[in-house]
Order: C-alpha cells, then structure tokens, then sequence
C-alpha cells in the first residue's frame, strides 16, 4: 500500500462522471428516451426494505466481479473502458518511431513501449535499483543518513517523512511546504497497534511479505527474518506517533505552522537545511502536519542503530519499487497488497498496470492526446450548465435552512458564490520537455517521471497560489472538492457514460450525475468543508449557536452510519465517513430539487411502469450500487472516508420523505428512518 501522505483538505468522490444538461435547457432526446436500466433491477427484493438490492441486484448477480477487480458495476466497468481506450491511443503513438524528441507523443508513447518490453524488465531482476541499495549499504554516518532521505524523498518515497506543497492555511494565496508522517508500509497506525484478530494477522502476514521481499533481494531465511523484524519496529515506533484517520479529518488537527528554525528544533538530529538547500527550498515558514510524528522521527535518529536505518530505508526502497521490477517482485507485492489485504484473484493484465503507471507519472502529456481524441467540447459546455444549476439549487437549499442565523447565512451564500468550477482539463498543460523518455529504459523512465513529480510540487512552495493547476489528470474517472481553493474540479475522464446518456430522460441524469455534482458542492459545506471560508483560509465563520446546531446534524449523520455493519463485529466508523455521507445526503437533496424544478417547465414522462421521481431514486440506486469484495470493505471501514455502496444507496435515500412517498413506502419500512432519527444538514 502507498504511504500515508494525505492533503487533509482535499476530499476525492470515487466517482465516474458524465455530461448532463437540465431538461430546459434544450437537451436532445432520441424518439424513444431511456429510462433506468429495467434489466438490473431485482423484482425480487422490496425497495422499501433493501433499495441497494432492489436498484440493480439483478446485475449484480449476472456479472460476478472480475478477478482482477476490487469492485465492479457498470460505473467501474466504464471507468475500465476508460483505461482501453487509452491502450488504443498510446498503441497508435507507441508505433511511430519519428516524434519529435520531448514532444508528448513521444513521451507518452515511449514510456508505454518500455513498460510493456516484459521480457526486459525481467531480464533485469532487481540490477534496476541495485545503485540505490548499494548507496544505502555504504552509509557510515549521521550525515550519509541524511542524504540519503533526501535522495529518496526526490523519488517521491516518503520515508521516513513526506514534504508537498499547499496553500497556507492562514495566508491561502501563499504556497507553503507541509511535512507530513509517512514511511509506513501498511495502510494506517491501527494496522500495528490494534489488538483486533484482524490487524494481529495482518501483521504477521506483513512480516512474512517483507521477508518474502529481502529473499528475492538475495537475502537468506534467517537474515531476511531479522529484516522483517527490524522494519516492523521502526515502523511500528513511528505508527504510534501517528494520527488516526479520523483524527487526521479534522484541518485544525494538522495545523501547526512553524518557522524553519522551530522545525530544526523538533529534530535537530536531521539535517533540515541540507535537505532544503538539495531540494531548491526557501528556509521559510512551513505546516508540520504531525508534530509528535517529527519529534518520533527525532528519537529514532538518535537511537535507532544505523544498520536499522539501512534495513528500513532498503525497504521503503524496494516497496515502492516493486511493481515495476521482475515478475517475482511483482507477484509478491500483489500477492500481499492484492490478494490479501484487498482480495482480488489476479493481477491486471500487463497494458493497463502500465497505462495507469503512464497516467500517473505523465498525466497532463497524456491528457493532453485524451482530450483530444475523446472529450468533445460540447461536454465542457453541458457540464458547466448542470454545476450551475446545482449550485443554484445549493443557494436555494441555504436560503430555505431554518436554523442559521442571517449573519451565518450570508456567510455560507458567500462561500458558495465564490466557487471556482473546473471541467474537463487544465487552461495550461504542465511541460515535461525536460522529462528525457527512452523506449529501452523502463526503470529510468520511472525515475525521471517520479522527479518530475516531486520538483513540479516543489517548485509551487513560496509562491502565489496558480489556481490554475489541478489535482487530478484529464483521464481520470474522479471528481473533488479542494476545501482551500473553494473548488469543484470534473477532468474529462468523468464526462461519458454511462453517469450520463444524452437519450436518457431528465430523471435519470439528474438522479446519477446530478447527485454526484451536488456531492462535490456540499463538500464545502461538510464537516471538513465548512471550517473553510469564502477565500479558503482556515476560518471560523460561524456563530457559535449556529456551529452548535450544524454540529448536531452531523452527528445525526454520524450515529447513523455507525450502526451499519460490513460483517459481525466490523462496523463503519461514523466519524470517518461523516463528510462523505453528508456528501451524498445534501447531493440527493439539491439534485432531486433541481430535478422537481426541471419539471415544472418540461415535465418528465413516465417509463417503463416508473414515475419520474422512482426513476430519479433508482438511477442513484443504479449508479452507485457497486459490488465490493469482502477484503476490500474491510480496508474501506478501516481507512476510507467513503462508505461502502450498500451504504450509500441506503443512507442518504431512508432520509428522504420523498424516496419514501415515490415508493409508498410503510412508516416502519427498513428504507424509512423514524421522523425523531431522519438526518438532514442541508
């Protein structure tokens, strides 16, 4: 599992988008215009006792996840329609040995050329990072330590601590560096300090894995056990000193800005201006994250003895370098990573590992031929139309609450003017001409993408924030909030079916997409979201009567989701699922109001024996009803802000009296909560 090293302020949906119009706003229907996916649902099952079996249970039960899968739906499914069409475009690049050297073409076509030469890569073994372990095994001093941290954090391993750049959470038009914990190979702190049968297995498991990992390097039984045991003890130290997940959900929790010399004094055993000066940083104020974390890393310097350190660095090395060596390295990482802690069958077939690897290492070279070949304009424009028309609905919502003072309202009408809307791709393409890319070179072209990386978020700290960079690459299948921007940002992965069908009825995209972009927009309205202003500082801008009472909302929210169980004994945690569920609550809330508004000018037809509004809630249903392996869940209830999707089909639509007048649901019907108990914060 990758490190810890979250931006706290940014909350991603696991979405996969499309365009979408309102009905008055000309959209064109085929003669005969599709309702909901009648097929997928299960007769079976009443939708007033389970609305997540009712939706589309029956495609669920007719497509099994695939082996190499997490979790599947028709969403996942066209997400991973999404990664062949990629295949088709960088075969089509890869092919021509005549682009210009430096131009994206060849970038992007290179590199998928010498990520998919596998008999090279195999032929390489582990010589690939052999520099690097024989640089960490000539260490002799405090000093050499030190470098060496620095020269692994240039290859975007955070070990044993992580630095990115973000905007100030107190001068929010400034780019400050951040530490932040990291250097951890399992998922989070509760992995090596829970007593639960559970996380004790996942450890032992864990032990053997590493040891697994130090054999392949050449290592023999009794040595590769003692490196096992070591990296455990290091990272179980540096766990300890960690934050939770939901106490990292919390900004002010993370919030400590400091002078440079005041880092220095938290762990002056580090070279802190050596590391900087490498790195071309300015010795200017900066946020330690976790204090406690850097005060841990601290003691170990000055205790841990230096054949510890080579051990663990030779590890945090070799983790994060696994899935691009040798075959035996790659199915010992997915062996633990995949088929144990997640529980999928078999590993993705080699072309797509690799056109996610070129997405993620040269994401905008790579959108910028997406874009071109699969996101037409018309989209962008569409899409602009239904985040305006959501928000215009989030204003509506704001001004009818009844428990905000004036003054807080004007406040929250305030922020929600002030949101940014990005859609489709960057104004300006990040260049990567000084990216070199060479067909032969597989591992170095890793290296070079990865530094690319880490300088281009290095290169942001002490300067004016550019509100034109994004957090996502053009191809991805996702959305999110960035809480200190104020902005909703759709890359134009997400803007295609299935969310969206241009001959589907208002009902149904309103119903899927709709709530989606209603999800985003309350997000700056959750309980990370709202304790961000208009401008994106850390501010309170609440009375305190009026936090109180937001406060008790979400606690409605939070007690709900605690009573849902995955399995026995294994429950969400409601506080680290609170901003997601509010997500989806206040999203089916302002979708299924913009929708009631669309009908009063262009009213939606009944289909298929379903009314508009049935259509509405089943297309949510439909839409984020995913199937999702046993192991996978329990990794979602330990570490994910998002529920699992039985949750979110259930959670926010038993809330809403109108779900349960459109299916003439019972007051005591399982899909209806108690009026004393029904959640509503927005």
């Amino acid at each position: 599992m990758a490190p810890r090293l979250e931006k706290v302020m940014i909350r991603f949906g696991a979405f996969t988008l499309a365009a979408a119009m309102l009905g008055g706003a000309g959209l064109a229907l085929a003669s005969s215009p599709k309702g909901v996916e009648v097929g997928d649902i299960d007769r079976k099952v009443d939708p007033c006792a389970d609305f997540y079996g009712y939706a589309n249970g029956a495609w669920r039960a007719a497509n099994p996840i695939p082996p190499s899968m997490e979790r599947w739906s028709r969403r996942w499914a066209a997400g991973e329609q999404n990664k062949e069409q990629l295949k088709a475009l960088l075969q089509d690049l890869s092919g021509r040995p005549d682009w210009p050297k430096s131009s994206v073409e060849q970038q992007i076509g290179d590199f998928q050329t010498s990520c998919m030469d596998e008999k090279s890569v195999n032929r390489s073994g582990i010589t690939p990072i052999l520099p690097l372990i024989e640089a960490i095994d000539t260490m002799r001093t405090p000093a050499d330590l030190n470098w060496m941290i620095g020269r692994l954090q240039d290859l975007a391993i955070p070990a044993p601590f992580g630095l990115y750049s973000s905007p100030d959470n107190h001068r929010p038009e400034r780019v400050i560096a951040y530490v932040a914990a990291g250097g951890l190979g399992l998922p989070d702190r509760d992995y090596y300090v829970k007593t639960e049968p559970r996380f004790q297995e996942a450890r032992a498991k864990y032990l053997v894995h590493v040891g697994n990992m130090f054999k392949l390097m050449g290592g023999r039984e009794a040595d590769a056990k003692a490196a096992a045991d070591t990296v455990m003890r290091v990272e179980t130290g540096l766990a300890r000193a960690s934050l939770d997940n939901v106490a990292l959900r919390d900004p002010h929790a993370t919030d400590h800005k400091v002078s440079f010399v005041q880092l220095q004094a938290m762990a002056p055993h580090f070279d802190w201006a050596g590391f900087f000066k490498d790195a071309r940083l300015p010795q200017a104020d900066l946020n330690v994250n976790e204090p406690l974390f850097v005060k841990e890393v601290e003691r170990q310097l000055t205790r841990e003895p230096l054949a510890g350190w080579k051990t663990y660095l030779k590890w945090q090395l070799l983790n994060q370098a696994a899935p691009s060596l040798s075959q035996p390295f790659q199915d010992e990482d997915f062996a633990f990573n995949g088929a144990y802690l997640a529980g999928t069958k078999e590993m993705k077939p080699r072309w797509k590992r690799c056109v996610e690897q070129n997405d993620q290492l040269l994401g905008e070279a790579l959108g910028q031929k997406y874009v071109e070949r699969y996101f037409p304009p018309a989209a962008k424009v569409r899409m602009q139309e239904m985040v305006s028309n959501l928000i215009a609905a989030m204003k509506d919502t704001i001004d009818d609450v009844d428990w905000m003072t004036p003054v807080t309202k004007q406040k929250a009408l305030a922020k929600l003017a002030a949101f940014r809307v990005k859609i489709g791709y960057p104004e300006k393409w990040k260049d990567y001409r000084s990216v070199e890319i060479r067909p032969e070179a597989y591992w170095a072209n890793v290296v070079a993408g990865r530094r690319f990386n880490v300088e281009d978020d290095r290169s942001q700290i002490g300067k004016p924030v550019d509100r034109n960079r994004w957090g996502m690459t053009p191809p991805t299948s996702n959305a999110y909030n960035n809480f200190q921007l104020n902005e909703i940002v759709f890359p134009a992965g997400i803007l295609q079916p299935p969310a969206f069908d241009m001959n589907a009825v208002d009902a149904v995209n309103y119903g899927a997409i709709g709530v989606v972009i209603g999800h985003e927009i309350s997000h700056g309205f959750d309980d990370q979201g709202a304790k961000y202003d208009a401008h994106g500082g850390l501010n309170n801008w609440w009375s305190a009567q009026d936090l109180k009472l937001f406060e008790q909302r979400t606690g409605c929210v939070i007690d709900q989701f605690e009573g849902y169980s995955i399995e026995p004994g294994i429950h969400h945690n409601g506080r680290l699922v609170t901003g997601e569920s509010i997500g989806d609550l206040a999203g089916a809330k302002i979708a299924y109001r913009a929708f009631q508004k669309a009908q009063a000018h262009h009213p939606a037809p009944a289909l298929d024996g379903f009314t508009p509004d049935q259509q509405f809630f089943i297309a949510w249903g439909q839409f984020r009803g995913d199937a999702i392996r046993p192991e996978t869940q329990r990794l979602m209830v330990q570490g994910d802000p998002h529920p699992i999707a039985k949750f979110r089909v259930i959670g926010p639509l038993s809330n809403m009296p109108a779900f349960q007048k459109a299916f003439s649901c019972s007051a005591d019907a399982p899909m209806v909560r108690p009026p004393d108990k029904r959640c509503e914060v927005w």
